[in-house]
């Protein structure tokens, strides 16, 4: 199962009051849907949930939900913070067979960036998508999609096709190798160059 689990209670009292109450009183509020069960009014302890957040591991993985003695599998898909004192305000959580595969956004990670001859060139990489959709089994979801840069030249193109999914996973995007990065000379580069030719041709007037 999950790393991560959640005790949650039940709130009785819905809606932006009751989830100030929640607050109020040390919790944070959030909702439990999906499935074919009908959305339901939940709170985590603050504390609690700011160390299952803090991972890394809670948005978009498989976490274990615990009440009494029910559990069952949810995936976190999405929590808001207050934008002065980032302190989370709400979540979601979504019910989930962890053997059935789901859509979900996975980050993209670009790997041994120092090793690629393109740095060394004075090359820069553009990111197009820093993550991607990717339909997979529950339990299988990935801590990411790593691209690894080594061997990389100025000119190349990063494609799906060049990332390494889960073993029956893939990308919702079926219909074309679309572009994840590509590697070009980076505009200081370019400026570096132009002044170098300019004194060059100065120097030979």
């Amino acid at each position: 199962m999950a790393e991560i689990i959640l005790n949650v209670d039940v709130r009785e009292n819905t809606g932006t009051g009751g989830a100030r109450a929640a607050r109020r009183s040390g919790a944070v509020p959030g909702i439990l849907y999906g499935g074919d069960k009908a959305p339901v009014a939940i709170s985590v302890n603050e504390k609690d949930f700011k160390k299952s957040l803090y991972t890394g591991k809670l948005l978009g993985h498989l976490v274990t939900l615990k009440y009494g003695d029910e559990s069952q599998p949810v995936i976190a898909k999405d929590v808001q913070f207050d934008p002065v004192s980032d302190r989370p305000l709400h979540f979601d959580l979504m019910r989930v067979d962890e053997k059935a595969p789901i859509k979900i956004e996975v980050a993209v990670h670009f790997a041994n960036v120092d090793e690629a001859p393109y740095t060394r060139a004075g090359g820069s990489l553009e990111i197009v998508r820093h993550t991607v959709e990717i339909l997979v089994r529950a339990d299988q979801i990935p801590e990411e999609l790593v691209v690894d840069l080594t061997g990389r030249q100025i000119g190349d193109t990063i494609r799906m096709s060049d990332i390494t999914l889960p073993k029956g996973a893939s990308a919702t995007i079926t219909d074309r190798d679309f572009v994840i990065a590509t590697i070009k000379t980076s505009s200081a580069a370019q400026s570096e160059a132009a002044d170098e030719a300019a004194a060059e041709t100065a120097s030979e007037g």
